[in-house]
């Protein structure tokens, strides 16, 4: 069954709260302070089926708002979901301040159809009902409800109340159904507890679909929660889709931990900001221009908060800004992109739309469209330019392109190009087809990453290790690991690099170390002579090997060279170090392998004594040297003697 969110907008005592009663026989003010002031302070909520016009039933739900100036916050919290709008109008009264805010709102927030009603006909005459049609035209010339019916109806009477169903079966043909594959969001826009139930809350499903036993995120917070039950207008079902008012009841969370304007969410899928690039229209009715770091109301979903407004500085971006006392500004009827600082986290991503109210006095002033909800700091203007603009053009590849690029060779992985768009994987695959084809973009495994960075990354390699080369002539390469996470490189990126670099002869990759091809140890005359006085030393002491500290101290080099080439020595096998003190040359160590083999055919057990009397050494090198040959599985330690293996 097919499911439209209907809400109400006009000024206050104008007969929403009325017309929706008549139309669906529920009285959508549910608290006691709005019957006994015959007034709507909070959303209040509505259902009705009609059969559509080729014969199944449409489920329609009704989100009835205040028109009050003082409760156009909570008008605000009932908007965002709308697929359809009644604006109304009294008959009697005609176009009002709240008619003209209301309708303000709808536009900035993007609704597309809707049907203007004329309420409270029966209480004027015909002349004056022409009167206020011809006024009403005239209001909505050249906006969306300029060609959409507008229909006079009485809910005492209950005229017109059949031509408003049947225009509203009309519009719901035009209207494009929201995706129940998408991932799911639901804003709360109300939060209770019901006896024998716990904790129920309430929303227009934007996206998606909730399931009964699912688990959900609460955002911001990050708090899990699982549904217990699925309500769908009122009718207990195992799932809600997109579009339709949806009632939940969580386990796991308490009422005090809920409230208007978080949002639920699928586990670990998105993330929430404090910084959102949007592209913010200042309504001609503003009054005054809007002062770059102005401090104004954000409304967004069922959200409310406070933002701060700061214009890009960019001439690109905003050639319509104006200076003023060295102070960027828009004026009123002019529109411009911006950065949104909030004061707390929240769940915003590309294509919400939002309103702003100023402080003081508490008007609407503008709204517009969230372009990225993602910022990446210190990025080049260029980039941000770029991005900014192919989302204000709807350009989904293009602006995926953009994100990949401005992450340079980090790249962007498919969960984080979810949580920066709000798209399933396999959406975001699509877009990128052509890109990939073309070769603008790259892929490795879930990570896509910019052609451009990747050649970037190469020439950084090749400088970095030129630049080490030239600085440490000693050493014959980097750590192939330490080179990677100097740049935080992603480990298949990284490896794909090194490679197409090997592949093209322009490095060596031998063992651990990586190198620029053909580049070698470059040693000076006296460090050449240095390496020789240090070999020349370990080699002639056999097992009775000198202190390396003081075989250095005697070379003509400084000690941070003597080291290197000590650690040169090292990696070649020319010296081996068996312990933290003791280095011995590589050969003095083979011949006790040989010695070791003979022992072994007249004894094949051996005592320390044994063995320093075979050696010729001392315990202080006897110990160390029985333990190496213990890692080295020539002998083995059983109780105080060495079986020789």
């Amino acid at each position: 069954m097919k499911s439209i969110i209907i809400g109400t907008a006009g000024h206050i005592d104008h007969g929403k709260t009325a017309l929706v009663k008549a139309l669906t026989g529920i009285d959508a003010d549910r608290l006691e302070e709005e019957k006994r002031r015959g007034i709507t302070i909070d959303l209040g909520f509505a259902h009705m089926e009609l059969p559509g016009l080729n014969g199944e039933k449409i489920r329609f739900g009704f989100v009835d708002v205040p028109g009050h100036e003082r409760f156009v916050r909570n008008m605000l919290a009932g908007v965002g979901g709308m697929d359809l709008v009644l604006l109304v109008i009294a008959a009697d009264e005609s176009i009002k301040p709240q008619t003209r805010e209301h309708f303000d709102i709808l536009q900035l927030i993007g609704v597309q159809r809707g049907i203007t009603v004329l309420t409270k006909s029966d209480a004027v005459d015909v002349e004056t009902l022409d009167v206020v049609k011809l006024e009403v035209e005239e209001f909505l010339r050249g906006t969306f409800l300029e060609k959409s019916p507008i229909i006079a109806v009485s809910s005492l009477t209950g005229s017109g109340l059949d031509e408003l169903k049947r225009a509203i079966v009309a519009a719901t043909a035009e209207l494009s159904t929201r995706d129940p594959a998408a991932l799911a969001r639901l804003p709360i826009d109300r939060v209770f507890t019901m006896k024998g139930f716990g904790t129920v809350v309430t929303g227009t499903l934007i996206s998606g679909t909730i399931r009964e036993e699912e688990e959900l995120e609460v955002l911001p917070g990050g708090q899990r929660v699982r549904v217990r039950g699925v309500q769908v207008h009122g009718q207990r079902g195992e799932a809600a889709l997109a579009g339709q008012r949806t009632a939940l009841n969580l386990a796991g969370v308490a009422r005090e931990d809920l409230a208007r304007g978080m949002i639920l969410a699928p586990v670990s899928t998105f993330a929430t900001t404090r910084n959102v690039d949007v592209l913010l229209k200042l309504l001609p009715s503003a009054g005054r221009p809007l002062r770059n770091r102005t401090r104004v109301h954000f409304h967004s979903q069922t959200m409310e908060t406070v933002g701060e407004i700061i214009f890009h500085r960019s001439n690109a971006l905003n050639p319509i800004l104006t200076t003023v006392a060295g102070t960027l500004q828009l004026s009123p009827g002019s529109e411009a992109f911006a950065r949104i600082r909030l004061p707390n986290p929240a769940l915003l991503l590309p294509g919400d739309r939002f309103i702003i109210r100023r402080f003081s006095p508490v008007v609407t002033i503008g709204g517009g469209i969230i372009l990225d909800a993602s910022p990446v700091p210190a990025l080049k203007k260029i980039t941000v330019d770029e991005l900014l603009q192919h989302a204000a053009s709807n350009d989904a590849e293009q602006m995926l392109v953009t994100r990949i690029a401005r992450r340079s060779f980090q790249g962007l992985t498919i969960d984080e190009a979810v949580r920066e768009t709000g798209w399933r994987g396999h959406a975001i695959e699509s877009h990128l087809k052509a890109p990939l084809a073309n070769g603008t973009v790259l892929r490795f495994k879930d990570l896509f990453i910019h052609a451009a960075a990747v050649n970037a990354l190469r020439e950084l390699l090749l400088a970095e290790l030129a630049a080490f080369h030239k600085k440490n002539p000693l050493v014959p390469g980097i750590g192939k690991e330490e080179l990677r996470e100097k740049f935080a490189l992603n480990a298949v990126v990284y490896s794909s690099v090194l490679d197409a670099l090997m592949r093209e002869k322009t490095i060596e990759v031998t063992g651990d170390l990586v190198r620029l091809r053909g580049h070698g140890v470059v040693m000076k005359d006296e460090e050449a002579e240095s390496k020789k006085t240090i070999e020349t030393a370990f080699a002639a002491a056999g097992l009775k090997v000198p202190s390396l500290p003081v075989v250095l101290a005697g070379l003509k080099i400084d000690r941070v060279r003597a080291q290197r080439i000590v650690t040169l020595l090292l990696r070649d096998k020319v010296l081996i170090k068996i312990s933290e003190d003791l280095v011995f040359h590589h050969a003095a160590l083979a011949s006790l392998r040989a010695q070791m083999a003979q022992q072994k055919s007249r004894n094949p057990k051996m005592d320390v004594a044994t063995f320093k009397e075979l050696t010729g050494v001392s315990r202080k090198y006897a110990i160390p040297l029985l333990e190496y040959l213990d890692r080295e599985r020539v002998t083995r330690r059983v109780g105080d003697v060495r079986e020789i293996l």
